[in-house]
């Protein structure tokens, strides 16, 4: 299905799936006298929730991105995304200003299999690109969120060998930043540190988590837990999640670095626990997701870990690592069912 904005008839068009008839649903939603819209969250750090956004601030959120990547009207764009949470959403309103030609595809791990011409935009999560790397070449602006893009997805999309006119960028941002503020290129240039968009201003707290003012999208300044080294007033690295922290033996970890370097080497699903340990405080636990294999914990013994006490205590296999219901990584719901098993 294809929706052309700079010619919009919604009566005139053919909403045949179910997710179509969903897009069909924000859109008269969109249209409407009302001032908002509702958002779910992903549930990732908590308990999902639903909150009204208003649609200007929908639109100047929809306004940075398509300024950053140079849309103009008249591009294609493909929405892949559930349109329950702000990322499917912020697709739809995008080609709603810049007036884009959106092809519908439902949100399934191979979005794009059926894809065979170029595209100009389209917004994926990390699971969708890995099982869409052989369509890459036909998407000229590729953003991947929801969850951290793992080495080795990075690494299997500098193996495609994509031509300079191919840019992919990991994006950082939240529900209440309205979709994202601000993205890092992974194609053709590798960069470490995530660009925050015109008028967004980025500090720390006392903890060292970022603080972010976007009143283009929030008139509130916007408090993480996300822990970041700042670079500059525009650029910062994302270290890991606060809440994530494993304090073991006095020392303080950080799961998602230490995740970023095992899965350099491994191409499974890799996450960091700490479990209650009574002389250590927390014990440091790598769940691997896949069968247990003698030569994977051998490449493990094999990785350099920084400090002694970054290498895990214990490797645990298990089939399959707990998600929400976009994708992410459920690090309570892991943790319940390892810290049970033991």
């Amino acid at each position: 299905m294809l929706i052309d904005f700079n010619n919009l008839n919604i009566n005139q068009l053919s909403f045949g799936t179910e997710f179509e008839k969903k897009v069909k649903i924000f859109l008269e939603e969109w249209f409407s006298e009302k001032k908002g819209v509702n958002v779910q969250t992903s549930g990732s750090t908590g308990v999902p929730k639903i909150f009204e956004i208003e649609k200007k601030k929908m639109v100047n959120s929809a306004v940075m991105t398509c300024n950053f990547l140079g849309l103009k009207e008249g591009d294609t764009a493909l929405l892949c995304l559930p349109v329950e949470y702000i990322s499917g959403k912020m697709m739809i309103v995008r080609s709603i200003e810049r007036k884009l030609q959106l092809k519908i595809a439902d949100p399934s791990l191979k979005p794009v299999e059926d894809l065979d011409e170029e595209i100009d935009f389209c917004a994926m999560t990390p699971l969708q690109v890995e099982n869409s790397l052989e369509k890459l070449h036909l998407i000229k602006n590729l953003i991947i969120g929801g969850a951290a893009v793992s080495e080795s997805l990075k690494n299997k999309i500098l193996q495609m060998n994509l031509s300079a006119s191919n840019r992919i960028f990991e994006t950082y941002g939240m529900s209440e930043t309205l979709s994202h503020i601000g993205l890092k290129q992974l194609m053709p240039e590798q960069e470490d540190y995530f660009t925050v968009f015109e008028k967004v201003s980025i500090s720390l707290d006392e903890r060292g988590c970022l603080k972010i003012f976007a009143p283009n999208v929030n008139t509130e300044e916007l408090q993480t837990n996300d822990l970041v080294n700042i670079k500059n007033e525009k650029q910062f690295k994302f270290l890991g999640r606060i809440d994530n922290v494993i304090n073991s033996g006095g020392a303080k970890i950080f799961p998602e670095t230490l995740e970023a370097l095992v899965k350099k080497e491994l191409p499974n699903e890799a996450i960091f626990v700490g479990l209650p340990d009574e002389s250590l405080g927390q014990k440091l636990i790598l769940v691997l997701e896949g069968d247990e294999s003698a030569e994977i914990i051998k490449k493990v013994s094999e990785i350099p870990f920084e400090k002694n006490f970054h290498r895990p205590k214990e490797i645990i296999f298990i089939n399959k690592i707990p998600r929400t219901p976009n994708g992410k990584v459920n690090r309570l719901e892991l943790y319940k069912s390892i810290n049970a098993s033991l």
